[in-house]
């Protein structure tokens, strides 16, 4: 790249994202890393959700309780691993994990075509990985990155995985009739593979170009922490900000699992390959949507607004959605509902809620986020879809009636956004008033 081609990229990174040159290099590495993470999750996805519409709503209720408890003793060992394994050699290792097994589930797959165990098998593990991954990229994005910088750059940073998310979608259209579905784990699992190459350099420009460590590179790559393996659980029941922040998720995820249930029951009677191709083109809406949002929008909104606005802004508009779902209860309501919901998400709320970390210390960074993040999240998947199976199955109850219940539950979500973002806008008021001091 040319000198005035640097310059004016950097320009258009500054107007863009309010991103500093001393920036740009950290944030297009951070950017790149969850783009890889994001199109190897989305080839996944639409293989995952085409499989849902095999199972009745109590299988799938068993499933999300099958995958909350292997959430439970996925996010134990993971922070035992914390407790013994150096950060440099962790993070990455996560991820070479992941790679491996959807190695191992295309054999598995070859060898037993048709096992519905398998799949079932598939669902839960592709279901854990769809929150492992994102949760260990953001704790590592929330150690990377400080309480000023966050507002400013989280917004950019989440328009990869929305680019990710993107092509993903695209790979798994184009490439399943040519070389079928299984093959399409392989391309996943070898995208997995190159955060693994970013990890260590990001750390380097922590200290280099962030400054924003007293430790030397050498000494925080290499710190292993604390020595509890449950200490994220302890953090999270202790502390009321984290545990504002996972009845925050717990209300989130109910109105995910609800307008999901919906989608998967009406799309029961269609093609399991024409399932496909819709699930992967609602994700390629969503994600198109997205882009604009968090790389002009949503760093505007947080620092304009804080994050109280930021935080409630998506919640507010699923009260109106859901609501008008209730009174017009048709499939391109909750198609429409579904996408604005899940693109406000991935660009505003999702950068919004992982800033809130920044306010924390490192352990609860890594060992508690991992069960806010994993554990809360597939605990409120599992208990609403056993609720949606009782709404639907034991009472009766159709679209319109599910709609209205999920509004209120919406309208809690509201509050309690706007009370994390004030405590966090104070948080944040506080140590650039405590700067202002110490200069």
């Amino acid at each position: 790249m040319t000198p005035e081609n640097t310059n004016s990229f950097k320009r258009f990174m500054k107007i863009a994202s309010k991103v500093e040159p001393n920036e740009i290099k950290a944030v297009m590495l951070s950017f790149f890393f969850v783009f890889m993470l994001m199109a190897s999750y989305y080839i996944l996805r639409p293989i995952r959700d085409a499989m849902s519409s095999n199972w009745s709503d109590a299988e799938l209720s068993t499933l999300f309780t099958a995958t909350f408890v292997f959430s439970f003793i996925a996010v134990a060992l993971y922070g035992a691993a914390c407790s013994r394994i150096r950060i440099g050699r962790l993070v990455p290792g996560i991820y070479g994990l992941f790679a491996l097994s959807y190695f191992g589930f295309y054999f598995a797959l070859q060898v037993s075509q048709g096992d519905s165990l398998i799949g079932k098998a598939f669902f839960i593990w592709v279901s854990l990985f769809s929150l492992f991954h994102v949760s260990v990229f953001w704790s590592f994005m929330a150690d990377i990155f400080n309480k000023e910088q966050a507002p400013r750059l989280f917004g950019f940073i989440v328009s990869g995985s929305s680019i990710g998310a993107l092509i993903g979608p695209l790979i798994a259209l184009a490439l399943v009739s040519r070389v079928g579905r299984d093959s399409l784990l392989l391309i996943s699992a070898v995208l997995l593979l190159i955060p693994m190459v970013i990890i260590g350099w990001l750390e380097r420009l922590k200290h280099t170009d962030l400054h924003n460590a007293e430790l030397n590179a050498a000494q925080d790559y290499q710190q292993t922490l604390g020595s509890n393996p449950l200490a994220g659980f302890m953090l999270f029941v202790r502390n009321p900000y984290l545990l504002g922040i996972g009845i925050f998720i717990l209300l989130y995820t109910a109105i995910s699992t609800f307008v999901y249930f919906e989608l998967k029951n009406l799309m029961a009677v269609l093609d399991e390959g024409i399932r496909t191709q819709i699930w992967a083109g609602i994700d390629l809406a969503v994600n198109v949507l997205t882009i604009g949002i968090a790389i002009f929008f949503t760093g505007r909104l947080s620092t304009r607004f804080g994050l109280a606005v930021t935080l409630a802004f998506i919640p507010v508009i699923i009260v109106m959605g859901l609501l008008v779902v209730a009174m017009v209860p048709m499939i391109w309501a909750v198609v429409f509902l579904q996408i604005v919901r899940r693109a406000g998400d991935y660009g505003i709320t999702r950068p919004a809620r992982e800033m809130l970390f920044t306010a924390v210390d490192r352990e609860s960074r890594f060992k508690a986020k991992s069960v806010i993040d994993i554990v809360v999240y597939r605990g409120g998947d599992m208990i609403t879809a056993w609720a949606f199976t009782g709404l639907t199955q034991g009472l009766g109850l159709g679209l319109g009636a599910v709609a209205f219940m999920g509004a209120m539950i919406a309208g809690v979500w509201v509050f309690v956004s706007r009370s994390l973002g004030r405590i966090y806008d104070r948080s944040r008021e506080a140590t650039a008033a405590e700067s202002v001091k110490t200069t």
